[in-house]
């Protein structure tokens, strides 16, 4: 499944993000694609805390390279959606991946395999949490300022060895939602076995983009 780390309760109070509840570890699971395989395929699709199973279902992570994947982790059926500010509309990634919290199955959060281009920037110092030890930093929307989730900076080893999609960058459900993207044929669902690897030029340009504008 996917895997995502908190943010700092009092950056979580200023978005209007819920502090009551902390997500534990470095692990999420992949997104349930709007519920279709939500008990199917719990591949960890992010970097884990714990390499043992009894450890693992507590933890929600982010990601490491794509290389230190695990070759039983596929994510390819995985929708492809755009990822928005709740707070203005922003669009802040094309590539994002719906995940849900192992701790939490209800909770949603989103990750992406790519750095945000002009659309995203640090916010605050860097963290720890309790679980294992990742380095954290939050990140914040540059058009509202509100925090909109977290980059792993750098990933501890038992993370590294877990089941993961490679993804560093993790948005909270609170903060973003995201919107099916659609292949070039404009009907069907783009999956991410058919995306490409890099965009940095779709990245770029939808920067300044409103989520209107970018759907149309």
């Amino acid at each position: 499944m996917g895997w995502a780390w908190p943010a700092l309760p009092n950056e979580r109070a200023r978005s209007g993000i819920q502090t009551d509840r902390w997500e534990r570890g470095f692990g999420a699971a992949p997104g349930r694609d709007r519920d279709r395989d939500r008990d199917r395929n719990r591949d960890r699709t992010g970097i884990g805390t714990g390499t043992g199973s009894g450890q693992d279902r507590d933890r929600i992570g982010t990601g490491v390279p794509p290389a230190m994947s695990s070759s039983g982790c596929t994510f390819e059926d995985r929708c492809v959606s755009v990822l928005c500010c709740r707070f203005c509309r922003q669009v802040l990634s094309s590539r994002g991946m719906q995940a849900v919290l192992l701790a939490d199955t209800d909770t949603d959060l989103y990750s992406t395999d790519i750095p945000p281009s002009g659309t995203v920037d640090f916010i605050g110092s860097c963290y720890f949490t309790e679980i294992c030890k990742c380095k954290l930093k939050n990140i914040a929307c540059l058009k509202c300022g509100n925090v909109v989730g977290y980059h792993v900076i750098c990933p501890c080893k038992p993370c590294l060895l877990s089941c993961n999609n490679g993804h560093l960058w993790m948005f909270h459900s609170q903060a973003v939602f995201g919107v099916d993207r659609l292949d070039p044929s404009g009907v069907n669902v783009l999956l991410w076995g058919n995306l490409p690897d890099l965009e940095e030029s779709t990245e770029e340009d939808t920067s300044c983009a409103s989520e209107e504008e970018y759907i149309r």
